[in-house]
């Protein structure tokens, strides 16, 4: 049993009936969406009753940050579903999606090399 409060029980991947059920037969999540495997995934509301149980694990695991990749492991789920899940989510306002944090971007060499000159000469 993990840590997170995900969905526990076997792999889904002998059951491609199930994973049709779960995106409601969709493929991707259509559109532009912002996901990708570092994208941070808040929740912004509690789960409710009437959800779908991916739906409902998947706003309790995310009260902290946790990155598709990570929900995707969690929930035993392949990331093309997850994705399709965490759509519905964004669409209804229930989560946020939070890009990764970029790469520092460098100064340029020389400028570091007169930096560098110019503390020695003090």
């Amino acid at each position: 049993m993990s840590g997170r409060p995900g969905l526990d029980g076997p792999a889904d991947e002998d059951e491609p009936e199930r994973l049709y059920v779960i995106t409601r037969g969709r493929s991707g999540p259509g559109g532009e969406t912002p996901f990708d495997l570092v994208t941070l995934i808040v929740s912004r509301a509690e789960p409710k009753a009437t959800m779908q149980p991916e739906h409902a694990a998947i706003l309790r695991m995310c009260a902290s940050p946790l990155s598709v990749a990570e929900i995707s492991a969690y929930l035993r789920l392949p990331t093309s579903v997850v994705t399709v899940l965490l759509a519905d989510l964004l669409a209804d306002g229930l989560i946020e999606a939070r890009a990764a944090v970029p790469p520092a971007d460098f100064p340029d060499r020389a400028l570091l090399e007169a930096v560098i000159h110019g503390l020695q000469r003090l």
